[in-house]
């Protein structure tokens, strides 16, 4: 075995089952980068997305418009159907809270979909760690019984195998650590995201009932 012992060396030399872990810990980092990178994309464009939506609720004036963005027209599109269902003699604060109940449900939807995958990061952050340990445990287990059907103890034999088995820890830690960090700042995005949306909804709501009681008083006046 070579003095300076390279990640590569290190992988071929570890046990099979260390081999597995690492393996495993491999995979899962780069699954969570793949995320990542993903959804910090989908999440930029989705908080443009709904910023947007959120001033053009703000100026609306006579009509709805028809050009919201494509991530909320199914939001607004529900607060439409829902007001065109009369339900009787209902006050305005009643109508206004089933409309706005009902973009509440599609923005919830919405939501869903920017969430998709990210419980695996927090998934990865909290066992990577132990799986990485579980590999080192057992290449420490490994190397100590080659030592001892060897009968050799000096530093040069038991380096390379605690080494080895070291590096599966560190592989745990490095899919993790970027797992965890990660995870936060998605949810504290969707969070924002959630917020400013709802914020779009009170204002589409609004609008919708006020729209909806004057109408039913020209009607009235008739």
């Amino acid at each position: 075995m070579s003095e300076n012992l390279s990640v590569t060396e290190m992988f071929l030399n570890a046990d099979p089952v260390v081999q597995g872990v690492m393996i495993l810990l491999l995979l899962a980092s780069v699954a969570c980068w793949i995320i990542i990178f993903e959804k910090t994309a989908i999440l930029r464009r989705a908080g443009r997305t709904v910023r947007l939506f959120k001033k053009m609720a703000a100026n609306i004036n006579e009509e709805l418009p028809l050009d919201f963005p494509r991530f909320t027209q199914p939001i607004v599109e529900a607060g439409l159907k829902e007001s065109r269902d009369g339900a009787g003699n209902e006050s305005r604060a009643d109508f206004r809270e089933r409309v706005e109940r009902a973009m509440r449900a599609a923005l919830s939807s919405q939501m869903d979909r920017l969430e998709a995958r990210t419980l695996f990061l927090a998934t990865v952050g909290s066992t990577a760690p132990f799986i990485g340990l579980f590999g080192t445990v057992w290449g420490i287990m490994h190397s100590f019984t080659g030592i001892a059907a060897s009968g050799e103890t000096t530093l040069a034999v038991v380096a390379p195998g605690i080494a080895e088995a070291l590096f599966a820890t560190a592989m745990g830690l490095a899919a993790a650590i970027p797992a965890v960090m990660a995870f936060n700042k998605i949810t504290g995005a969707i969070k924002k995201t959630a917020k400013e949306g709802l914020a779009g909804v009170g204002l589409v709501g609004n609008f919708l009932a006020r729209r909806h009681f004057s109408q039913d008083k020209s009607k009235g006046g008739e």
